[in-house]
């Protein structure tokens, strides 16, 4: 009689390693020299921050360091934890120090975290009781408290290689028992698109291949694309994807590689960013980077706005994709932009300049009276516009050039 399938956790969680030795990928942080093996090997882990993509393998790799340490493994997800609770784990960390034995507290989500629950944990990694390995896929350097971040080692985790995925989902098909059960083969093909379609994230590849496992059937690329009907895309709006993919599109844009940016304006666009943020700015670059150099580029931002306005998405990525090009290709200025800077910064040197008198209107008398406009040369007056000179800047700025 088979095995009720339901009773078994996901593919993901059944093919997670059990050994540091079978752990697939991340050779830069964990290949043989590395800080991260050789405190394996010697027994010396630290606190550690994980950062990285979803899927790269931060929470296995957690576990499996406190298997090779023969530590204490407790989880925590940071979205569910309280102050409470952290208290009752450092209070059994502490039990279990007592008895020779160490804690690895594994936080998922650690940047979510609030300041009062990392401060209730703070003193306890500093003095040794806990040894904390967090796991964020945002930038730590934005999201973590200063004084907990100081205290533990920031190791880089990359998304997963193609190859890699693949080797995960054959061994996934050759050894997991509910696989196995189902009889499932797959075309090599199948397999290598399920890789792509992941984006690097072998727990989205685990899940495809369990979806499509389940139509008990041999894969082909045709059932992944029925069941996939669209690509994953890392993209989170809110995140530090979001300020990487809208600086690479301002970049190529600026280095005129139409080429690229029409790729990363399609990253985005079709991972659901709002065509009106991009279009904004695109506007911005208008001025910005191309500014005199094509007086045109920015009623073309403007209109590629406007058209997302009126039409919205899909219809309006061809709009956005016009002005996109257009902005690439133009002859690029920054004049104005480096010019704006320099006024800002005598600006704030100088905040309170007053206007030269003869600068001033003076509609009453009593202004007429303190000199106000004063000596003012009416320029349409000057036949030669040399005879029209005047200055125009606070006596502090005298002829202050920013052009």
């Amino acid at each position: 009689m088979e095995t009720e399938l339901s009773a078994f956790p996901p593919l993901a969680e059944r093919m997670r390693p059990k050994r540091l030795a079978d752990f697939i990928g991340q050779e830069k942080i964990l290949g043989e020299g590395s800080f991260l093996r050789h405190a394996i090997d010697e027994d010396r882990v630290p606190s550690l921050l994980f950062w990285g993509p979803p899927g790269s393998g931060k929470t296995t790799l957690a576990r499996l360091i406190a298997l090779e340490t023969k530590s204490h493994f407790l989880q925590l997800s940071a979205v569910e934890s309280g102050k409470k609770e952290i208290q009752r784990i450092v209070e059994g960390a502490k039990a279990a120090g007592r008895l020779g034995a160490r804690t690895v507290l594994f936080v998922d989500e650690i940047h979510r975290w609030n300041k009062s629950q990392q401060d209730t944990l703070l003193p306890h990694v500093e003095d040794g009781t806990i040894t904390l390995i967090g796991a964020t896929t945002e930038n730590p350097s934005f999201e973590v408290n200063a004084a907990l971040l100081s205290r533990m080692r920031v190791l880089v985790l990359g998304k997963h290689e193609s190859a890699n995925i693949e080797s995960l989902l054959e061994a996934a098909i050759r050894e997991d028992e509910v696989l196995r059960q189902q009889k499932t083969e797959a075309d090599p093909a199948a397999l290598g698109f399920i890789a792509a379609l992941s984006g690097g994230d072998a727990r989205a590849a685990y899940n495809l291949l369990e979806a499509c496992a389940s139509l008990r059937g041999r894969i082909t690329t045709e059932i992944v694309e029925s069941v996939a009907e669209r690509s994953h895309l890392l993209y989170d709006k809110d995140g530090e994807e979001h300020y990487n993919i809208i600086s690479a599109l301002h970049k190529s844009m600026r280095g005129g590689d139409a080429d690229a940016s029409l790729y990363w304006l399609g990253r985005m666009l079709e991972a659901g960013e709002d065509p009106l943020y991009i279009a904004r700015r695109l506007i911005r670059f208008a001025s910005e980077d191309i500014g005199l150099g094509n007086s045109f580029a920015l009623p073309q931002a403007v209109a590629a706005y406007q058209a997302a306005q009126f039409i919205g998405m899909p219809e309006c990525e061809v709009n956005l994709a016009q002005a996109v090009v257009y902005l690439a290709k133009s002859k690029k200025s920054n004049v104005l932009y480096t010019a704006y800077a320099k006024v800002k910064n005598d600006i704030r040197a100088y905040p309170n300049e007053p206007v030269p008198l003869h600068l001033r209107n003076a509609p009453t008398g009593l202004m007429k009276s303190l000199s106000y406009g004063q000596g003012y040369k009416y320029t349409p007056d000057y036949a030669d516009p040399d005879d029209a000179k005047q200055e125009y800047f606070p006596e502090r700025l005298s002829s202050r050039k920013y052009l």
